[in-house]
């Protein structure tokens, strides 16, 4: 587990990061996120101990990682946005390097199979680093992180400047390694941490802006209470039927989508949930509900929301206060 306690970072008179705290479980994915400038950087960097904290605290397994900084760092297996490569060594080489500089005790041959396998390296472990493509590149130095089997992994954009197929490969690993490691990932793709992550939390001018699920987010930044209906019917008596739910702002049909069944769009008041009722009224009239979903946000649209002024508010434990 990870818990980061009112860590603080000053640069002079200016302070990068502000007292910000919250938790990683076992086996979450965390998803790190911020505009450029935010303090995500820098908080990545206190929490592997490559930088040093003005105050606070950041806690790897139990251990700060100020007090006992080499125990805390075995725990941490880390991935920067830039991997720290040998280009001249081969991929086997390079990762008995790694292994030896890790002080590794676990079987060489064995874990160093595993670790290439489950990378998709082992084709290349013969190969000078500095002749494969930025894919196999991205790969070792995940492997290099996953040296020695450590309980947390901290990757800073793991997938950039990769091909979409290689981009999918990436993620779908990092899914697979979450069920056994405590795993922050950085990333600007935000439909990446919105596929791969249990939990957001997004770090802006130095200071938590939001700690939640995307979902949770959703419900908290937006004002819409959108739902789209695709439904069977004579279109005029539906929308008339619609039209008589009670907190419903609007409704329209959109279009028709096949012969007979046309999308209507609503919005509700805040807080109203009008799936139900529409429910009960095509059963009523014995109309064919052929999709009904609500219009959530994007992580993205989340992050621009944040970012550009609505803060969620949060409590001291990391859990959300609402919107303010």
């Amino acid at each position: 587990m990870i818990e980061v306690r009112d860590l603080t970072k000053h640069y002079g008179d200016k302070k990068a990061v502000d007292g910000i705290s919250f938790t990683v479980e076992d086996g979450e994915i965390l998803g790190f996120l911020g505009p450029n400038g935010a303090g995500k950087s820098t908080t990545m960097n206190m929490l592997t101990g490559y930088i040093s904290s003005t105050s606070g605290q950041a806690i790897i397994n139990g251990v700060d990682i100020l007090e006992d900084p080499i125990k805390a760092k075995s725990f941490i297996g880390y991935l920067p946005e830039i991997p720290p490569l040998y280009l001249d060594m081969t991929v086997k080489a390079y990762l008995n390097f790694v292994f030896d500089l890790k002080k590794c005790k676990l079987p060489r041959r064995s874990h160093m199979k595993d670790v290439m396998t489950l990378c998709k390296i082992k084709d290349v472990e013969g190969r000078l680093i500095k002749n494969l493509s930025k894919g196999y590149k991205q790969r070792v130095g995940l492997a290099q992180a996953l040296i020695g089997n450590p309980p947390v992994l901290i990757l800073d954009e793991p997938t950039v400047g990769l091909d979409p197929k290689q981009m999918v490969e990436i993620r779908t690993l990092i899914k697979r390694l979450g069920k056994n490691h405590t795993v922050i990932l950085s990333s600007h793709i935000l439909s990446e941490i919105q596929a791969v992550c249990d939990r957001v939390v997004i770090i802006d001018h130095g200071t938590l802006a939001a700690n939640d699920t995307a979902t949770n987010l959703s419900n908290q930044v937006t004002t819409d209470h959108r739902v789209i209906a695709r439904i069977e019917g004579e279109k005029a008596a539906i929308l008339q039927a619609i039209r008589g739910i009670e907190g419903l702002k609007y409704v329209r049909a959109d279009m028709e989508r096949e012969p007979g069944i046309w999308e209507y769009e609503m919005e509700a008041e805040p807080g109203r949930d009008v799936r139900r009722d529409i429910n009960r009224i095509a059963r009523e009239n014995g109309w064919d509900i052929l999709m009904l979903k609500t219009m959530e946000m994007t992580l993205e649209d989340i992050f621009l929301k944040i970012t550009m002024g609505e803060r969620v508010a949060f409590n001291k434990d990391g859990t959300n206060g609402g919107a303010k």
